[in-house]
């Protein structure tokens, strides 16, 4: 037998122990007057001469640490990641307390009543009269309590990685304040929050390819959703003049640090607007998703100092020129010029190619957040043309740290000219561009009923969160990131072959 099955044996035979003494392994509702860190923040800084007999609490947790000394003993309870310490005295606790307590492992999870006292260290702690078994722990923490450190075993067991990493909990804490603040700001300026469809027909609003499932009753294939775009602006046509969706996406694509297949995006559309407006828009919720997320405008971010207080702004010809590490700098000119702009890629649209030039100087190098506007028409199939230059359209992207984290434009509402771009895709489809535009004849006639002028925008909420923590990879940020099927784990044979044992 091996050590983790002895293990298994022998907390199962602890069930059976505690059984006897009238517990139950995995108990019921616990009714407690405080939780861990409403303690830790009203006591923890209560002198000793302060804390009386009479300050009574009863809290519950996972024991994180225990020391027994014969008659006496310690442990430290965790929640919600924070701790105590507690003291249970055989003479201060009935038999059976006593007895439960000599059979405690670490990772049971339990309830105590007590007083609140300080130990002669000053520790502050919590005297107990009385102990509740709440919930039977079967396989071994994470040794010492010292951190998960392998990062498969972080991302396919979360529950330990909460557990035994503070700083993953913080992650995923902030993660929630990101949220509630997009969240909060939208409202106050009058968004209503949506649904949109995550199974669609035809999909859309993004260049990516999809995931395609099959529905047996009507016998037709679907697509996991790549955008909630199209759905949203039908909604402005139909009145709903300030919309959004905190949504998941499903992209087909591959992994890498910044890229999920499954992710998380707001999105959101204001009527009687254009991406001007959304760019002072955006650079006001970022400013205040970093104050409210971090306590500040500056966040770190490997090794640096990202200051959302202040967005640089460039149109993308700018950004190529300013960011050139060529020979022979550019001039705006001749990063206008098609002929120019061909002769540097093997592209076959000037517009492709700027679109590489700006990926192959420029992105990367975007550190501080950064707004990138003015993109070429080739790339940006549902975005209104430049009246000026009708090369380009009024489209900016939105980067930190050299990603994306936003896009946005004036939307196009025009239908004859939505069709025309949906009629460009379907020729770079047939050129092999698998990720196009399909044709959306609804969407179409959806804008024939007149969509008035609108801007519309996506933030990445994975990859926001990961500057706003300083995680390194979209995986630190998503709870349960798609990975490899490992394969049988084995444990359900094992707790068969234990049972009753």
């Amino acid at each position: 037998m091996s050590l983790e099955d002895e293990l298994l044996a022998q907390r199962l035979g602890r069930i059976r122990e505690i059984e006897a003494l009238g517990f139950q392994p995995y108990g019921h509702r616990f009714e407690f007057t405080h939780t861990i860190p409403e303690i830790v923040e009203k006591f923890g800084c209560t002198p000793a001469e302060k804390l009386t007999q009479e300050m009574r609490v009863r809290i519950c947790g996972r024991i994180q640490t225990l020391r027994r000394m014969g008659k006496a003993g310690f442990a430290h309870l965790l929640q919600s990641g924070e701790r105590i310490q507690i003291y249970v005295k055989k003479d201060a606790v009935s038999e059976a307390d006593f007895a439960l307590y000599q059979l405690l492992d670490l990772g049971d999870t339990i309830g105590v009543e007590g007083y609140l006292f300080r130990t002669r260290t000053g520790e502050l702690s919590v005297h107990v009269e009385r102990l509740d078994f709440l919930a039977k722990t079967l396989l071994s923490m994470p040794e010492k309590w010292h951190g998960l450190e392998d990062v498969e075993t972080r991302y396919r067991q979360r529950y330990l990685d909460l557990i035994a990493n503070p700083e993953s909990r913080r992650t995923f804490v902030t993660r929630s304040r990101v949220i509630a603040s997009l969240r909060r700001q939208l409202e106050a300026r009058g968004f209503i929050e949506v649904e949109t469809p995550m199974m669609q027909p035809i999909y859309g609003g993004a260049a990516a390819r999809p995931f395609v499932t099959h529905h047996n009753t009507l016998d037709i294939d679907l697509y996991l959703r790549i955008a909630p775009e199209l759905y949203l602006k039908r909604l402005v046509v139909g009145g709903l003049e300030r919309v959004y969706e905190i949504n998941r996406n499903f992209r087909n694509e591959g992994l890498s640090t910044q890229h999920n297949p499954e992710f998380t995006m707001l999105e959101f559309y204001q009527a009687y607007t254009d991406y001007r407006g959304l760019m002072d828009f955006s650079a006001e919720l970022l400013e205040q998703v970093a104050r409210d997320a971090t306590g500040g405008v500056e966040v770190e971010y490997l090794g640096e100092r990202l200051n959302f207080g202040r967005i640089e702004r460039y149109s993308m010809r700018e950004a190529v020129i300013e960011f050139w590490d060529g020979p022979g700098r550019p001039t705006l000119d001749q990063v206008a010029d098609p002929e120019w702009l061909l002769r540097q890629t093997s592209k076959s649209t000037a517009g492709e190619a700027l679109m590489e030039l700006f990926e192959r100087f420029a992105e990367a190098r975007l550190i501080q957040p950064t707004i990138v506007y003015d993109f070429p028409v080739e790339t940006s199939p549902l975005s209104k043309s430049k009246p000026d230059d009708p090369a380009l359209v009024e489209r900016f992207e939105i980067f930190a740290a050299g990603m994306e984290i936003g896009n946005a434009y004036t939307e196009l509402n025009d239908p004859q000219e939505q069709r025309r771009r949906f009629e460009f895709q379907i020729g770079m489809r047939e050129r092999g561009d698998e990720e196009a535009h399909q044709m959306d004849e609804d969407f179409v006639r959806a804008l024939c009923h007149g969509m008035p002028p609108t801007a519309g925008e996506g933030i990445g909420i994975d990859r926001l969160t990961m500057l706003m923590t300083g995680s390194r990879s979209i995986r630190d940020v998503i709870l349960f990131p798609l990975l490899r099927p490992e394969g049988p784990l084995g444990l359900i044979d094992r707790l068969r072959e234990l049972d009753g044992c």
